[in-house]
């Protein structure tokens, strides 16, 4: 009967590996790009699943409610456009486009934009609607239409955070639901059109506000923050512009040309120019990535550090990996044999120091070999001394020997007492 096959280490000691180089290095590299990607992925605070379409109006959401589609017009017109999810960006010299939630803190808004009066200009769009996903009880082909981050608008809101923002940006906000037939007209910027929808959010109007679109009533659907009139915010201060009626700029508005065009306008009102480059901050809406060691890994002046550590881990891998022949035979722990045996036994004894006790039990040993050599059986010392004279008579006896090794108590007295048995036992047997 055949038993199975066993892979035995070769001639040189050293074993076969049962895998391929090419199958270890592609399995090496996936796992280390794998840790790479994770290590990004942790630092950039991207961890699954699409928070960004979670309803709420931001830059990134892609409802009724949301700026997608004006971030996309942005870079069609040839703007260059940043989504940003880092705090520190709320300082940039550029033009800086702020979506607070219907709960933002007040406190929060007026300390950005106070800081922002000698740093760049703000764009401010409102909360208006309430949005929902589409609900269960829809028709199936209702909820078959939606895509992934569309919302079904509810009620409107007003925004009650205005009131107690510092001045001069304190204003005050109001809906007004519009009967049928009314006209729910706008004008600003050299454009008019309709608003798509029949309530419409708007500023109350007071001096120190600058209106750059209103609606047919008269009511400021955005406008500019000016200040007291020659006070140092209205002399020296960026622009703040607030779009108190979002459906001019939201993906919702954006569906009619005319409101796409006065959005337009009203950003580069608000960044001084045509070449106005656009930072959109998503830290306000929950998207900001929180600074780590792992995201300052992936940034200046530490990312030259990291790639020079990701380097040396790659050379390091590929010295490891073409190393010359397969991996060596690992010799046994416990070596066997009675060889062996004794020199573990020795090394013990050494170790533990105890050299004096191996006097008496070697100087027996000593004499059954003497007296095998001299053809005396069960003799005591002084019949080995006897016989010993007769045979080498100038040695010494063999007891006076034997008792230089009992009372040995230094190991170099021990083993001199010891080579001195041996080599009267060397001299018998020659």
């Amino acid at each position: 009967m055949t038993g199975p096959a066993i892979t035995a280490p070769g001639p040189s000691g050293r074993a076969s590996s049962p895998f391929g180089k090419g199958t270890v290095f592609a399995v090496l590299v996936t796992g280390f790009v794998a840790f790479l990607a994770l290590l990004w992925f942790i630092s950039a605070g991207d961890t699954g699943g699409d928070r960004e379409n979670d309803r709420a109006a931001h830059a990134a959401s892609v409802g009724l409610n949301g700026y997608a589609g004006l971030v996309l017009l942005l870079e069609a017109e040839g703007h260059e456009v940043e989504l940003s999810r880092s705090p520190s960006d709320l300082q940039t010299f550029d033009l800086l486009v702020i979506a607070p939630s219907p709960y933002a803190d007040p406190e929060e808004i007026g300390a950005l934009l106070e800081a922002r009066q000698d740093t760049g200009p703000t764009l401010v769009l409102l909360p208006k609607w309430q949005a929902n996903t589409v609900p269960d009880r829809a028709p199936e082909k209702i909820r078959k239409l939606f895509r992934e981050g569309w919302v079904a608008l509810g009620m409107a809101m007003e925004t009650t955070w205005t009131d107690d923002l510092p001045a001069p940006y304190t204003f005050e906000t109001a809906l007004d639901r519009l009967e049928d037939g009314d006209s729910a007209a706008w004008q600003g910027f050299g454009y008019e059109g309709e608003l798509p929808a029949r309530t419409v959010k708007h500023a109350m109007q007071k001096d120190t506000i600058e209106p750059l679109v209103t609606d047919a009533a008269g009511h400021v659907l955005a406008f500019n923050v000016l200040g007291e009139e020659g006070s140092d915010f209205y002399e020296d201060a960026h622009w703040t512009v607030v779009v108190a009626e979002p459906d001019l700029v939201n993906n919702w508005g954006l569906a009619d040309p005319a409101r796409a065009a006065a959005a337009l306008a009203l950003v580069r009102e608000a960044g001084y120019g045509e070449d106005t480059r656009v930072v959109f901050d998503l830290t306000l809406n929950g998207f900001s990535g929180a600074q780590n060691l792992l995201s300052l890994a992936f940034r200046p002046p530490f990312l030259a550090a990291t790639l020079c550590l990701i380097l040396a881990l790659v050379i390091v891998g590929w010295r490891a990996f073409m190393r010359f022949g397969a991996a060596a035979a690992n010799a046994p722990e416990i070596g066997f044999g009675k060889q062996r045996l004794v020199r573990n036994g020795a090394g013990l004894i050494v170790r533990a120091k105890r050299m004096r006790l191996l006097a008496a039990p070697y100087a027996a040993l000593a004499r059954r070999r003497v007296a095998r050599a001299l053809g005396l059986k069960r003799a005591d010392d002084a019949a080995i001394d006897a016989a010993l004279a007769l045979r080498l008579p100038d040695e010494p006896s063999f007891s006076a020997r034997a008792d230089t090794l009992r009372a040995a108590e230094a190991p170099d007295d021990i083993l001199r007492a010891a080579r001195a048995l041996d080599e009267l036992a060397r001299k018998l047997t020659k």
